[in-house]
């Protein structure tokens, strides 16, 4: 076989490939005698129809695969021969390949377009520096998580009179019929002047409401009186309704048995380790926030520096083919960006883990997908799950191939920036919380 090598430029390279008969006449023949061995043709003994009757039936069917085997093989090894380091897969040129005539064709001419991985030479030193964002917390900011702490862990207690934000549980009655029971919320009625005059009311006291006037909301005045929307019509619209109990929401005291409900028995005693304990838990959350930071920060400075070139037309021709017209040109111009600053990413942790020896394993992989695993059960409210049952989550997990490659990504990702850190410097710098956020936005 012969291939011609056109550089087209610096990332792209061209290949005529020229495929003569003798380059696949022998896969040919094996083919053709594969059909020969499994026909079953009327007049003969299966498998021993004459050649020249298969050839005829499969000839060109055994010639297409023949050559493409060929072609498969040549390109593949002039590649490895050559060490061409390709990045995609390589693309038929459907403006240079010349139209094929399989009936009377014995050579066979293929063009191929190849992508040519960019060279990466980036070195890493403590000349490098890279901004990570620490977080001081406010003493709003802790005093307002303190406070919603202590709210959280609230109850309702009684109250002698109605206030704005109670739950208050009325009866309502008319001549001939009577509704025990059901919850007013103030906040749900449409009336200025009736909430005026229920402020303030005491349990065992009655006021008249038209719960027309009071509900504009069908949904609401039905919860309200335990009936269905569509008998709302046929209702008196009129109530005498009489407080029966009154109950205000009271933030939980800052005392030793909150704690314990809070953090668990004995881990904090008095208000003092109470605010240290909410200025950790607020350095924590904030810590995940500057982490991020910091990942999107750290991977924007590895691949300035990198400074990849990359064959945008190529790419983006192979992700329209790749796809089998799945996306339109125009779908891949909007989000090409975005690809591309995917695309660079990989390139340089890969490069990086390369260069340094790191390699992901399945200890790493099994490792990151019970993480995964452990906040998805945390998010459905189950914070501890059994360690086996982790596990075997895990390993249900990675047997899905979009979901075993989204976690090497992840734990390639983290392995990258793990020994970036260990070789550049880190320069930090205190930031606020609305500030930073206003960053990752």
């Amino acid at each position: 076989m012969n291939v011609i090598q056109k550089n087209i430029d610096d990332l792209t390279i061209q290949l005529n490939l020229q495929i003569a008969k003798e380059d696949y006449a022998d896969k040919k023949r094996k083919i053709l005698s594969d059909f020969r061995r499994k026909a079953d043709i009327k007049g003969f003994r299966k498998g021993m129809a004459p050649i020249s009757l298969i050839e005829k039936i499969h000839g060109q069917s055994a010639l297409g695969e023949a050559v493409n085997e060929a072609l498969s093989e040549g390109l593949n090894n002039y590649i490895k021969d050559n060490k061409i380091n390709i990045i995609a897969e390589p693309l038929p040129n459907d403006k240079e390949q010349k139209a094929i005539d399989w009936d009377n064709d014995e050579s066979f001419e293929f063009v191929f377009d190849l992508a040519l991985a960019p060279v990466i030479d980036m070195k890493l030193s403590k000349d490098d520096k890279i901004v990570r964002y620490k977080v001081v917390p406010s003493a709003e900011e802790k005093s307002m998580y303190r406070a919603n702490l202590l709210k959280q862990y609230g109850n309702l207690e009684p109250s002698e009179e109605i206030k704005e934000d109670d739950f208050i549980i009325v009866d309502l009655e008319q001549p001939d019929m009577k509704i025990e029971g059901t919850y007013l919320s103030l906040r749900s009625l449409n009336d200025d002047k009736l909430k005026n005059e229920i402020l303030g009311k005491k349990a065992g006291e009655s006021f008249e409401m038209n719960v027309n006037e009071a509900f504009k909301d069908e949904g609401e005045r039905a919860n309200f009186l335990k009936a269905k929307k569509e008998d709302l019509g046929s209702l008196n619209p009129v109530f005498k309704v009489t407080v029966k109990e009154i109950k205000t929401f009271v933030e939980a005291k800052p005392v030793k048995e909150t704690f314990d409900r809070i953090f668990g028995e004995g881990k904090v005693n008095n208000e003092e380790e109470f605010d240290k304990e909410v200025e950790k838990r607020l350095v924590d959350e904030y810590g995940r926030e500057s982490d991020y930071r910091f990942m999107l920060d750290a991977r924007n400075y590895l691949m300035d520096k990198a400074a990849i070139k990359l064959p945008e037309d190529f790419l983006k021709r192979w992700i329209f083919t790749t796809n089998d017209g799945k996306f339109t040109m125009e779908e891949i111009e909007k989000d090409f960006p975005l690809f591309l600053k995917d695309f660079r990413w990989q390139l340089v942790r890969q490069y990086i883990m390369k260069e340094n020896n790191i390699s992901v394993n399945k200890e790493d992989m099994i490792a990151e997908a019970k993480n995964i695993a452990s906040y998805q059960f945390a998010m459905y409210g189950l914070p501890n799950v059994p360690e086996d049952q982790l596990k075997s989550y895990a390993e249900s997990m990675l047997k899905n191939e979009n979901e075993a490659r989204r976690v090497f990504e992840k734990v390639e990702s983290d392995k990258t920036l793990d020994y970036v850190k260990t070789v550049v410097t880190i320069e930090e710098k205190e930031i606020g919380a609305e500030e930073l956020r206003k960053l990752t936005e």
